[in-house]
């Protein structure tokens, strides 16, 4: 069965439906002519992520018999990252991932956050009305990487302009190109110029990671953390704003919230298909002969919601794989979360009338076997005059976590010291990014 085109894109869970009359594993198409193996069970799914000896994540034998034009190509071809490693080149990129994203500061990444909301909020709350998914869901996670990466905002549309390109699998050989060119040039400027930022701190790293590694590690988490984290976003919204067992309590602090993401990443995880990994010789597995070097892919959103599971207690329950399982489970869990909860949260707090503007049955998911992500989400409510914020970061952004001295223990340095900050002008321009060319998409 096809995992791409407009009846897929508006009713997976059917598709899912009928592909688990074959178990645990089905035959799928990924593209047209892109034939793949399809894990649809709770159980089946956690046996191959959490055993990569016998399901390893290297995908250059498939990848040879693949033409160039290959739709699904710019998602899963090989990179050096830690991705599509196992073993030793595997814990080596993981640390360098890890390291880095370490030393962001969670109260200083709230704090970003909750000021990054205000300040586009603030642009559509007099209008009575907005599209959250073009002026709010998709900004609020761009903002933040850029932030993140200390990335100018030319290069940060470039960056999301091709990231949105490979998942929708539109001319997405154009946009892989458009995506390395930019994060090259990023990659160029921190090597000039390093700062406290997670490229900087990735080539600091003891790893001692090339170019072309940082590269693909960027890469992948800004893939990670932008359409994703977009994703997550507007369907938590969505599901808070059309589902009774939320409408209700939206005043009733931050557990809705919660309850909503618990609920949206058992359902409608934002990656909903992902996580290939290639046999390295035909195997029984399930009931299925896998071929060798074929594709074996990941339903988080059908094993989610395989029957076996029907009677668990979700609200709370966090066992869903939506981060995955095993050794390459998500690394920055708990920042996506925190990113996510904090914008809903503040958006329910600006605009606690907030409705959808249309029924929840006409809204439109957006094509592509990867991801579960809406065209648009419109919404009403009453206008705000919401007063405008300085186009500047609230003062300096502590991102390094310094460890809290003791009596037992000396301060210790970091190994790169914070730089001085930048005059309010030259940080003001990234806030300033034109949320236009979101709104024409």
């Amino acid at each position: 069965m096809p995992l791409y085109g407009p009846e897929f894109a508006a009713d997976p869970a059917a598709t899912y439906q009928v592909l688990r009359q074959y178990g645990p594993v089905a035959p799928v198409e990924l593209a047209p002519g892109v034939p793949a193996n399809l894990v649809v069970g709770y159980d089946a799914a956690l046996e191959v992520l959490r055993n990569p000896n016998t399901f390893p994540r290297n995908p250059l034998r498939w990848q040879e018999k693949m033409p160039p034009d290959c739709p699904v190509l710019p998602m899963m071809m090989y990179r050096p990252n830690a991705l599509f490693a196992d073993g030793a080149a595997h814990a080596r990129y993981r640390a360098a991932v890890t390291d880095s994203l370490a030393r962001v500061d969670l109260n200083a990444l709230r704090t970003q956050v909750e000021f990054t909301a205000d300040l586009l909020i603030a642009r559509f709350a007099p209008r009575g009305e907005a599209n959250l998914l073009a002026e709010y869901a998709m900004l609020v996670p761009l903002m933040m990487f850029n932030h993140l990466y200390g990335c100018p905002p030319e290069l940060g549309e470039r960056l999301v302009s091709g990231m949105s390109g490979i998942f929708d699998m539109i001319d997405p050989e154009k946009a892989n190109a458009e995506l390395t060119q930019a994060m090259l040039e990023l990659i160029a400027l921190k090597r000039r110029k390093p700062g406290q930022d997670v490229p900087s701190w990735m080539m600091a790293h003891p790893a001692q990671l090339g170019d072309e590694e940082v590269l693909h590690h960027l890469i992948l988490l800004m893939g990670a953390g932008t359409e994703p984290e977009q994703n997550l976003i507007a369907n938590g919204i969505r599901l808070l704003l059309s589902d009774e067992r939320f409408a209700g309590d939206l005043s009733g602090g931050s557990l809705p919230v919660e309850e909503a993401l618990d609920e949206v990443l058992w359902t409608d995880p934002p990656i909903a298909n992902y996580s290939a990994s290639y046999p390295v010789e035909d195997t029984d597995f399930a009931g299925v002969r896998l071929p060798a070097a074929e594709p074996l892919v990941m339903s988080f959103a059908a094993a989610n919601n395989d029957p076996v599971l029907a009677n668990q207690q979700r609200s709370g329950n966090r066992a869903h794989l939506a981060w995955g399982a095993g050794p390459h489970s998500c690394p920055a869990q708990q920042q996506a979360r925190l990113m996510a909860s904090v914008a809903i949260e503040k958006l329910l707090d600006g605009l606690p009338d907030m409705r959808l503007a249309v029924a929840v049955e006409e809204l439109v998911w957006r094509p592509g076997p990867f991801h579960r992500a809406l065209t648009a989400l419109p919404v009403r409510f009453t206008p705000v005059n919401v007063p405008v914020q300085p186009d500047e970061t609230p003062g300096e952004t502590p991102w390094t976590a310094a460890p809290a001295p003791s009596y037992s223990t000396r301060p210790v340095e970091t190994s790169m010291p914070k730089q001085p900050s930048s005059p309010s002008a030259a940080r003001r321009r990234w806030w300033n990014f034109p949320a236009k060319w979101w709104r024409g998409r």
